[in-house]
């Protein structure tokens, strides 16, 4: 599930180089992204669309209704 966040996550970026993603806990499917400040609002999106649209892409990966993923400063 990292390298789908990861390839989405350098899709809208400018420094796709600083991209990071990171599983939070190995029991649950909560992830930390991490991406350059300047680009922290084109992957939020416009009212947090693209986020959503992201942890969206991301149950359905996973099939676990409860996956998170956070955005991290």
């Amino acid at each position: 599930m990292e390298k789908l966040i990861e390839y989405i996550a350098e899709g809208l970026v400018n420094d796709a180089d600083a991209v990071e993603v990171r599983r939070v806990s190995d029991d649950a499917h909560d992830y930390e992204l991490f991406v350059d400040e300047s680009d922290r609002g084109k992957v939020i999106g416009r009212k947090g669309r693209t986020a959503n649209s992201i942890r969206t892409v991301l149950v359905a990966a996973t099939g676990d209704r409860d996956a998170r993923l956070d955005i991290v400063d």
